[in-house]
């Protein structure tokens, strides 16, 4: 096999990312409406489907693995012929009396083998570029990573929902439409492999094959202020995490009940055009800012790209305007400022990462990441119906304060980041 290291990352990053993203959205999400359609009751679906999210939360306890065993390509495509075979399985096994502990055996399996994928992917990432790279494509991967869980949320459903109409049958409608994830994960995975570089960590230090795991997790714990460094991850995103829970069912609820009322359609619309180019636009700006100034200078300005934002929610939750031009344009500042805003977010993770062990690292980071997604997002619906929307996100707001302080007080090597010619 030819040395294949300089391969494209304008090619292996799109669909490395898009790969990350589509199972990991169908898993969490779209199975959710699955069940929702097959007649599954909301209390199993609530709680089957959230510890779905589990796998992600956990994974640091195995990225050693990922780290000290094999090459990250060989996990990485590994474990998205395995993501091909569990939605396989899925579509053969929805139409079945027992469909409801088969089918979610199945995702369980393909909950494991995404976050997998997930570790597997970012070594790659971070092993197969130099740093002044990493900054430059953030915004390529997080977009693309996004582009995935859009696919799997718009377009998937609205596949499923074509055949639910066609056939009148959703137990069919669904088994289809999961086989036909499982043929698109096969061809992500046979792309992956023909684009993907043979690169592997150079071998400057072989501790790094012969730790231990406890030599792994001790490393990381024992990384200069990791303490406010794993508060930064944690409270960064403090009021995006419960936003993000509560936008959509905002916009959907009815005007009599605070809501603006749009339909679904209209939703899928705002997100999933609009509201992507926004994305797209903010997050490769934000990559490249950073690639050419360096964290330090953007560090302060992405967090208020990221948090500002969201108080347009206040004003669209008190005066519920009915043009669709006033929430449209809400959305795309706000997915633009978030695009832009996460890229300081995902270069400082990389920094966090930096070392022996990149890869386990790494995945200790997004743990934490998921983690500070997870809890405030839990509570995020409880905070909705005591307060009502408009002091719900009022309250969004309120949370912005410890994310701008944390901003302000993490430390961080200031031109970490910048391109260096």
């Amino acid at each position: 096999m030819g040395n294949s290291s300089n391969r494209n990352p304008w090619i292996w990053i799109p669909s490395l990312y898009l790969t990350e993203g589509i199972p990991y959205i169908v898993i969490i999400t779209v199975s959710v409406i699955m069940y929702k359609k097959l007649g599954v009751s909301n209390s199993d679906i609530g709680l089957y489907t959230s510890l779905l999210y589990l796998p992600w939360v956990i994974k640091p306890i195995w990225s050693p693995v990922v780290d000290l065993f094999g090459t990250k390509r060989k996990w990485f495509l590994t474990m998205q012929l395995i993501l091909s075979l569990v939605f396989l399985g899925v579509g053969l096994t929805t139409a079945g009396s027992s469909f409801f502990f088969m089918t979610l055996a199945f995702f369980w399996m393909g909950a494991f083998a995404s976050a997998t994928n997930d570790i597997a992917s970012d070594g790659m990432y971070l092993i197969a570029l130099k740093p002044e790279q990493q900054s430059f494509f953030v915004g390529l991967r997080g977009t693309f990573y996004r582009i995935g869980m859009i696919t799997g949320q718009g377009l998937i459903v609205m596949i499923a929902g074509y055949l639910e109409t066609t056939l009148g049958d959703n137990s069919k409608a669904w088994s289809y439409t999961m086989i036909a994830v499982a043929l698109l994960m096969l061809i992500l995975t046979a792309v992956n492999y023909l684009s993907t570089p043979n690169v592997e960590e150079e071998a400057t230090d072989r501790t790094a094959r012969e730790a231990s795991f406890g030599k792994v997790f001790i490393n990381f714990f024992t990384k200069k202020n990791i303490g406010i460094s794993l508060a930064f991850v944690l409270l960064y995103r403090l009021g995006e995490s419960q936003l993000v829970k509560m936008a959509s069912p905002f916009l959907l609820e009815g005007r009599q009940t605070g809501g603006l009322g749009l339909s679904t359609s209209q939703v899928g619309f705002l997100y999933g055009t609009i509201g992507v180019i926004a994305l797209l636009l903010g997050g490769i700006l934000g990559g490249i800012a950073i690639s050419r100034h360096g964290l330090g200078k953007w560090m302060i300005p992405m967090a208020l790209s990221l948090n500002l934002p969201n108080l347009l929610y206040i004003g669209l939750a008190h005066f519920q305007p009915e043009n669709l031009f006033f929430a449209g344009t809400v959305v795309v500042v706000e997915q633009f400022g978030y695009g832009f805003g996460f890229a300081a977010y995902m270069i400082f993770l990389i920094y966090l990462a930096e070392g022996l062990f990149k890869t386990s690292h790494y995945a200790l980071a997004t743990g934490f990441m998921a983690m500070g997604m997870m809890l405030p997002g839990m509570l995020s619906g409880y905070i909705q119906e005591w307060l009502g929307y408009t002091g719900f996100f009022i309250w969004v707001g309120v949370a912005m304060i410890p994310a701008l302080a944390i901003a302000a007080s993490v430390r961080y090597p200031r031109e970490f980041g910048k391109k260096t010619d």
